[in-house]
C-alpha cells in the first residue's frame, strides 16, 4: 500500500487549511453582515412606528397595532420592562408628547439602558432603540406602548423583531470550523512529530543494533527506517561473518599448530624451541582474542536474571584454585542516617554485604571480569574484587598493587591492539580492555579507571535494568 510523502501530505494539509480558513471567516463575516442587516431593518421600523404613533403614517411592513380597552395586563411568571420616553427622548428631556412603553416578556428582562446608549436623543430614536433591542434577543415579547394619555396600542411586529426573522446565527459554526481545522492540523503535526521522535529515541535505544527499528509514519520516514534496518542487517551479518571465518581460521591453525608443536618438541636447542613455543602460543592468543572481540561486538548472548556477587565469587574462586593472587572484599560500608519522629537522627554504618541482582549476559561479564583481573595480575601482581551497587547502577572493582599508569595511557589502552608500556614480555595482543569496554557499553556502562593509594583500580560500571 503506497503511503502519501511529507511534501505532498504538508500541501494536502495547508490547502485544507485555507479552505476551512476561507470557509470560517466567510461564515464568520455574511453572519455578521446579516445580523448587522436585521437589527438596522428593527432599527428603521422603529423609527416609521414612530412617525405612524406621532403624525398618522403609514405604519412599518411586518407591524400592526391592536387598541386595547384597558392597560395590559401582565400574566403570571412573565417579566416586564417600563419605559417612557418625552419628547427629548429620555425623561430628563421633557417636552411634547410623551410616550409609555411596556415590553412583557416570558423569560427576559429587556436593559432599559440601550435606549440611551442608540441612535442619539430624539423619542423617535429611542422606540427605534428599542425596536433593536427586541431583534437582538430571541424571544417571544408583547410590545404595548401609550401616546401621552391615549389609549393602550398593542405592537406585533413578530416579522420584524420575531425569532423567526432572524437570521441564522452561523458564527458558532465558523468558530468549530476554525478550532477543528486548527485541532486537526497541529494533531497532524503532532503525529508526524511524534513518528519522527519515536524513531530517534528507537535508533538511540540500546537494543537498535539487535532488533529491527519500527516502521510506520509518512514515506520518508519509512524510506529511512527501512534504510537503516537494511543498514544494522547488513552490519551485523558482516559482523557474524567476521567471527564466523575468525571461528573457522582458529579451528584450522589447531592442526598445524599441533603439529608445530610436535616438531618444536624435537628441537634439541632448548633457547630456540622455547622462541618456537612462545611465537606459536601468540599466534593462537592472537586469532582468539580477535575472534572474543568479534563476538562481544555481536552481543548475541541473551540478558538474563543474574547475581553480580555470586558471578564475581565465582571468577575469583577460579583463579584462587590456581595459587593467584586474587581476593574478593566486602564493599566500604556507607553512613546512613536513621531516627524518627521524637528522636534525632543518627549516623550509623550500613553493612553492604547484599547479594548485587542485574540483567546481564553471564558469559561476556565473566569474560570482563577475567580480562580486568588479568590485566590488574600481569601489571600490579595482585587483584583485590569488591562488587556493590546503587538503586540504578552495579559494579565491579578491581585494584592492583603498584600500577603507574596515567590516565593518558588509561584511554589509550581501551582502545584495540594497545598494550601498557610495562608490559615487558608478558603475552597479550591489547583486546583485553577493548573487549571489556565493549561489553560495558552493550550493558548500558563504561569503563572508569581511579588512581588509589594501593595502585590503580579499574571499575566496570553496569546497568543493572538495561535489557
Amino acid at each position: 500500500m503506497s503511503r502519501l510523502s511529507l511534501r505532498r501530505l504538508a500541501s494536502l494539509w495547508v490547502m485544507l487549511a485555507m479552505l476551512s480558513g476561507g470557509l470560517g471567516v466567510w461564515l464568520w463575516m455574511g453572519s455578521n453582515a446579516a445580523w448587522r442587516t436585521h437589527l438596522t431593518d428593527a432599527y428603521v421600523a422603529g423609527l416609521t412606528l414612530h412617525d405612524s404613533l406621532d403624525n398618522g403614517g403609514a405604519l412599518p411592513a411586518g407591524i400592526s397595532l391592536t387598541q386595547l380597552g384597558d392597560q395590559p395586563a401582565l400574566p403570571a411568571g412573565w417579566r416586564e420592562t417600563l419605559i417612557t420616553l418625552t419628547g427629548g427622548g429620555r425623561p430628563d428631556l421633557a417636552r411634547g408628547a410623551r410616550l409609555s412603553i411596556r415590553i412583557q416578556s416570558p423569560d427576559i428582562r429587556y436593559p432599559a439602558s440601550r435606549v440611551e446608549s442608540v441612535g442619539g436623543g430624539t423619542q423617535a430614536a429611542g422606540l427605534a432603540s428599542i425596536t433593536r433591542t427586541l431583534a437582538s434577543f430571541c424571544s417571544d415579547p408583547r410590545l404595548f406602548v401609550q401616546l401621552d394619555t391615549g389609549p393602550w396600542l398593542r405592537v406585533d411586529g413578530s416579522p420584524v423583531w420575531g425569532c423567526q426573522s432572524a437570521p441564522p446565527d452561523r458564527r458558532l459554526l465558523a468558530a468549530a470550523i476554525l478550532i477543528g481545522a486548527a485541532a486537526l492540523l497541529l494533531g497532524w503535526v503532532a503525529e508526524v512529530s511524534g513518528a519522527f521522535t519515536a524513531f530517534a529515541a528507537a535508533l538511540g535505544d540500546h537494543r537498535a543494533r539487535n532488533a529491527a527499528l519500527p516502521i510506520g509514519g509518512v514515506e520518508e520516514l519509512r524510506q529511512t527506517a527501512e534504510a537503516v534496518n537494511l543498514f544494522v542487517a547488513q552490519d551485523r551479518a558482516a559482523l557474524e561473518n567476521r567471527a564466523m571465518v575468525l571461528s573457522g581460521v582458529s579451528h584450522d591453525l589447531g592442526t598445524p599448530a599441533t603439529r608445530l608443536r610436535l616438531r618444536t618438541a624435537l628441537i634439541e636447542d632448548a633457547a630456540l624451541r622455547e622462541k618456537l613455543d612462545r611465537d606459536i602460543d601468540e599466534m593462537t592468543t592472537m586469532i582468539d582474542g580477535v575472534l572474543t572481540y568479534t563476538r562481544a561486538e555481536i552481543g548475541a548472548e541473551p540478558f538474563r536474571n543474574l547475581s553480580l556477587t555470586s558471578l564475581a565469587e565465582a571468577v575469583v574462586a577460579d583463579y584462587q584454585d590456581v595459587g593467584l593472587s586474587v581476593t574478593l572484599a566486602a564493599a566500604a560500608p556507607r553512613p546512613t542516617r536513621s531516627g524518627t519522629l521524637f528522636a534525632r537522627a543518627i549516623t550509623r554504618p550500613m553493612i553492604d554485604n547484599h547479594t548485587v541482582l542485574m540483567r546481564g549476559q553471564p558469559t561476556s561479564l565473566r569474560r570482563a571480569l577475567s580480562n580486568l583481573i588479568d590485566n590488574a595480575l600481569k601489571y600490579g601482581r595482585e587483584a583485590v574484587v569488591t562488587v556493590d551497587a546503587s538503586a540504578d547502577e552495579a559494579w565491579v572493582s578491581i585494584t592492583d598493587r603498584g600500577s603507574v599508569l596515567t590516565e593518558s595511557d588509561m584511554t589509550r589502552l581501551t582502545g584495540a591492539f594497545q598494550r601498557g608500556e610495562n608490559a615487558g614480555a608478558q603475552t597479550g595482543v591489547g583486546l583485553g580492555l577493548a573487549i571489556v569496554s565493549t561489553i560495558a557499553a552493550q550493558h548500558g556502562g563504561r569503563l572508569e579507571f581511579h588512581h588509589q593509594t594501593e595502585g590503580l583500580e579499574a571499575r566496570l560500571m553496569l546497568a543493572r535494568q538495561w535489557a
